[in-house]
Formats: C-alpha cells, structure tokens, sequence
C-alpha cells in the first residue's frame, strides 16, 4: 500500500511549487521503493534440536518469484491472480499414516521440515530445481507469519507445500485442544497465503503421531499423517558428507526421507545427495507424485 500524505500549505511569500507528478507516477514510484525490499529440527526423541548454522547463502533472486505482498502476521491472504495450491487427496492403498511409498518405482520423496532463514530454504529449492528435482515441505506456521511470501515460492517451483504445526511444539504431548489449535492454526496460515490447507500434516517434534493426533489431523481435513522411513539427522549439524551419507546409506525405491531448512549443511550436501540419488536411478519427486 502506498500511504500518500498531503503537504501542508505554503507560506503566502513561498514561491510557486514545482508541479507535482500525476498520480500514477506517484504510485509507480512508491511501489517501486516498497518493492525494494526456517530453525529447529524434529528430534524423534522430542527433544529440541540446536539452532542453525547461519550461511551466507543468497536470497532468492526476486525476479523469478516475485515475493507476494507481506500481510499481518497471522493475516496472510493469496495473491489474488495465483490459483489455489493443491488440497489433501486419500490415497485409498496407503495407511492413515505414511511411512513410504511404492517400493516398485525408482522414485523418492525428499521432505524438508519448514522453518529456519529464508535464503537457505530458497538456495535448497533452487538446487533442487536445478536439478530437475521436487520436494515436500511441510512449513511450520508461525514461519509462514515471518515469511509469507515463501508459501507462493515453494508452490511456484512445482513442491508440495504442507502442515507442520503452529509452533512446532511437542505435539504427542498436548492435551487434546491444544493439538488441535496447533494443526488448524498452520492449516488457517496456508489456507490464507495459497487458497488451501496444504497436501499434507506432519506432526511436530515426532516421527510418529499418536493415535489422538492422527485423529485431529484428519479431523482438520488431512486424511494421512506424513511420516518417513530414512532421518538425515541434518539437524544434528554432522556435516554435509554425513548427511549425504546416512541418506544414500539407507534410501531406496519409495523412501520418504526426512530434511530440515535451516541448517547450511543441508544446502551443502544437496548437489552431492542428488547426484547420488540420480546415479543409482532414483528421481526426487513430491510425495503426491510418489504416491500417485
């Protein structure tokens, strides 16, 4: 919004004003300067991981996904010419709680916990595009109230987009109707910023929800709680060959494997993880597509 402020008056002896600029050029010109302008990893013990390793990883250049206009925190709302992001879909063969997919299809699924810096959740989405891969990020919402404009990013570069709780709280451990504000409060974050509630609910702080949570998760509308089979334990901080590592040492045919924005290993290990992945025939792709 451009606030326009009408000057005061001028003196009677002031010389005449310049002419002022008609008002589109006023506007052009205001939003042209306005225009100028993820941290804990899921333990599955419940513990709280370390904070994040800063990087000095760029930004996200801004003119191949324009930022949407940042609203209210808590208030976000779609950009109005971006269609609906994708809403959750029963896989009929798959159980309440997925863990992988199909063992038959060289395909995997890379998930990514959402939260941490921007910059180093946009470095790990444009490496994965470049190299012709897709993931799955299941964002936490209070990230989403930071930074509501990567909602529209990770959509526009073909990702599944999710739910990973409010506050990324230990969500096994809540009492009913606080586990069940955690997950509408992420879901009414997405629906605001993209038109849906996300593809997908990952419970926080847990590999695993429990019976009561899978309950709630459904109850919001995701008919299947988003597990994994292979932990990087990037949040651990080991170092970018140790990510890569543990992941090729363990993935194969319909794996889901479980990342963290927020930890500058992670973008380190990226290019090499892909490349391992390709070498032995196996495609990242979204968790619908693995499922599909």
């Amino acid at each position: 919004m451009v606030r326009v402020t009408t000057p005061p008056a001028h003196p009677p002896q002031s010389p005449p004003a310049p002419p002022a600029p008609d008002r589109r050029t006023a506007l052009r010109s205001g939003a042209a300067l306005a225009a100028g302008t993820l941290t804990a990893g899921c333990s599955t013990a419940g513990a709280a991981a370390p904070p994040p390793t800063p990087t000095s990883t760029s930004p996200r250049p801004a003119d191949s996904h324009p930022a949407t206009p940042t609203p209210t925190p808590g208030h976000g709302t779609a950009t109005p010419t971006a269609p609906a992001a994708p809403t959750p879909r029963t896989f009929p063969s798959q159980p309440a709680e997925i863990t992988h997919g199909p063992r038959t299809r060289p395909q995997v699924a890379l998930t990514f916990h959402g939260q941490g810096d921007p910059a180093i959740a946009a470095s790990v989405l444009g490496e994965a595009e470049k190299a012709g891969a897709r993931v799955t990020v299941l964002a936490v919402g209070t990230w989403l109230d930071e930074h509501p404009d990567i909602a529209r990013r990770i959509l526009d570069g073909g990702h599944d987009l999710g739910n990973h709780t409010l506050h990324h709280l230990d969500i096994n451990s809540m009492p009913e109707a606080d586990a069940d504000a955690e997950i509408r409060g992420c879901a009414d974050r997405l629906k605001r910023l993209t038109g849906s509630i996300g593809t997908w609910f990952r419970p926080s702080r847990t590999a695993r929800a429990s019976p009561e949570v899978a309950r709630l998760a459904r109850r919001a509308g995701y008919p299947h709680v988003l597990s994994y089979d292979v932990d990087s334990l990037d949040y651990t901080s080991p170092g970018a060959p140790a990510v890569t590592r543990k992941v090729i040492g363990e993935v194969r045919n319909g794996s889901v494997v479980s990342l963290h924005f927020g930890y500058a290993d992670t973008v380190t290990a990226l290019p090499s993880l892909l490349h391992e992945l390709d070498r032995r025939g196996l495609r990242a792709v979204t968790t619908t597509e693995l499922l599909s």
